[in-house]
């Protein structure tokens, strides 16, 4: 009798339309960091972090551009508060109130620049006659240089030059008159800037101590000691930026006016005063301001006079260079040179002529107030000076 041996199938359950289908998880995959290697893990750590602190300061800038009409008088007014505070906190000690000394030092102030400008402008009044006289007598002799001279330039090269400097001026006379008139609405913006920077200063001087500690509240608690202490050293190094700048400009002004004066080159007041403005951009604008008073000594009395003014302008800038800013700054301003011409670079690029005035001071107040933030008393220069608490922009400590 055969026997019948019954195979067991396996069972399938039947999925009709309502029963829910059975899902099969995929087998998961092993993680990739481990095969990623570490510097390039950390190198993807940083470069996240970097792009999004680049479009905040992105978005910053942008937001500093919209504002730059009103960010630069404040600015402006910073540095003038920071230049006037001693005097007017040698006459508080004197027991003087705070009101009227502000007033005395403002009024002063005006006055002296005031009779600066007046002076200024009766020179140049006076001696654009004589210059124009005396400019073209320079460009004749110019003109007989380079033709008899090496470069050997022959007078009817220097006529096909003229006449293409000349059509260009025609070509572009509509450019002209258009950047005149945008000249004109740049003076109205910087009449309304010079009024609240007049304001600000005021401000600054009289309150300074109220507006910091204001603006010191609205930090997080545990941030407002630190700040405030780092600020303190920071407002020491702009005064002592500033007073150092006023006092280089005003040796520079001198010894450039007075080798001017002695030349007999005209308008030696101006060029004295546009030497002090320059001072205040260093480096680069030292050399500008001295390049014009070459020039218009060329222009007016020719080439040997053009040369020794240019012995005179170099000879102030090495007296500068390695007298008087090493021994007036010292440690307050510790910025190396390269890294005082990479923010004049900067600033120039980023805001123009406003960029390269700022870059130098904000990089200063900057290197201070991050070293103390950094290395708190133990960073080098890091002491704050006595009466250095009393400066308005600068409050009594606020407690951690």
């Amino acid at each position: 009798m055969a026997v019948v041996t019954q195979r067991t199938l396996p069972s399938r359950t039947p999925q009709g339309p309502g029963t829910p289908t059975r899902l099969t998880r995929a087998p998961r995959r092993p993680d990739a960091e481990p095969h990623v290697a570490y510097p390039v893990q950390v190198a993807a750590a940083w470069s996240w972090r970097l792009l999004i602190i680049a479009a905040g300061l992105l978005a910053l800038g942008y937001v500093l551009a919209y504002f730059s009409e009103i960010l630069i008088p404040v600015l402006v007014a910073v540095l003038v508060a920071a230049l006037l505070d001693p005097l007017v906190e040698l006459m508080v000690r004197r027991q003087i109130p705070r009101g009227l000394a502000v007033a005395a030092t403002l009024v002063t102030t005006l006055v002296v620049v005031g009779a600066l400008l007046a002076l200024v402008g009766t020179q140049i009044a006076s001696g654009l006659t004589e210059l124009s006289t005396q400019a073209l007598q320079g460009l004749t002799q110019v003109r007989a240089w380079l033709s008899e001279g090496p470069l050997g330039i022959t007078n009817a090269q220097l006529n096909a030059y003229l006449d293409q400097a000349q059509a260009a001026v025609s070509a572009n006379s509509q450019q002209l008159a258009t950047g005149a008139l945008s000249v004109t609405t740049t003076l109205g913006h910087a009449l309304a800037g010079a009024f609240l920077a007049l304001f600000a200063v005021i401000f600054l001087l009289y309150d300074g101590r109220g507006i910091w500690e204001w603006l010191v509240r609205l930090l997080p608690r545990g941030a407002e000691g630190p700040v405030d202490r780092a600020v303190q050293r920071g407002w020491v190094t702009l005064v002592a930026y500033v007073r150092a700048t006023v006092v280089v400009a005003s040796v520079d002004a001198l010894g450039i006016g007075v080798g001017a004066a002695l030349l007999g080159i005209p308008l030696a007041v101006p060029l004295a005063v546009l030497v002090f403005l320059g001072a205040f951009v260093p480096i680069v604008g030292a050399l500008v301001s001295g390049a014009v008073a070459v020039l218009v000594g060329l222009v007016a009395e020719g080439p040997v006079t053009a040369l020794i003014m240019l012995g005179v302008v170099v000879l102030v800038q090495q007296l500068e260079s390695h007298v008087l800013q090493p021994f007036l700054l010292g440690r307050a301003v510790s910025v190396h040179p390269l890294g005082v011409i990479v923010a004049i670079a900067a600033g120039v690029t980023l805001a123009g002529i406003p960029g390269a005035l700022f870059a130098v001071p904000v990089v200063a107040v900057l290197n201070t107030v991050i070293t103390y933030l950094v290395k708190g008393d133990q960073g080098e220069g890091m002491e704050l000076p006595e009466g250095a608490e009393d400066a308005p922009l600068a409050p009594d400590p606020v407690k951690d």
